[in-house]
């Protein structure tokens, strides 16, 4: 198998609507649990969510967030995750191809979820770097991501978040860590 692409993405999304069953999967309601505990108490101000996917968890971000800027590369994804938050005014659903400029300048948290090892290495410091650079001082950064690897992978889960920080060009202090056999959650302070 080859790595999946964002054609290959658009088309999942456009063929099923939760190809990943992330609506419905215990294990998938585990993982949005432990990002939502990761988060903090709300309220939180302005939130970004990149690859939102068919926003299973832009659902349960916007409910901590003053405003969430939910982003998906796939114009499948953002229609689905458009019709998933509904018509909350604090949520604006955004069609960005990562790397891309983010909707706004200052963020308080983001959410990268399931992600980064369908970047090429490039791509992830480029995402890297952008998302230091509009994290505010003392922002909170998420990370969900497998600990195993998919044929359609393009970079290895091992290490995955430990090479994305050292992109990053910044410090962090890590807050939370929640792990499974399959994934992990861990949240770090923007230094």
């Amino acid at each position: 198998m080859k790595p999946i692409d964002l054609a290959g993405f658009d088309r999942k999304f456009a063929d099923h609507d939760d190809p990943w069953a992330t609506f419905s999967n215990r294990d998938e309601a585990r993982k949005r649990r432990a990002i939502l505990h990761a988060m903090g108490a709300g309220p939180i101000g302005r939130v970004l969510e990149l690859a939102a996917g068919n926003g299973s968890n832009s659902v349960a971000l916007a409910r901590l967030a003053l405003r969430l800027d939910a982003t998906e590369g796939t114009k499948s994804g953002t229609d689905l995750v458009r019709r998933a938050v509904g018509h909350d005014s604090r949520v604006r659903v955004r069609q960005v191809v990562l790397p891309a400029a983010f909707p706004a300048i200052v963020y308080d948290a983001a959410v990268v979820a399931e992600v980064l090892y369908y970047l090429s290495p490039r791509d992830m410091v480029q995402v890297a770097r952008d998302v230091a650079t509009r994290l505010r001082p003392g922002g909170r950064l998420i990370l969900a991501q497998h600990r195993v690897d998919y044929p359609d992978f393009v970079q290895h889960a091992h290490g995955i978040h430990e090479r994305f920080l050292a992109a990053s060009g910044v410090s962090w202090r890590r807050q939370t860590i929640v792990r499974t056999g399959r994934w992990r959650v861990e949240s770090y302070v923007r230094g």
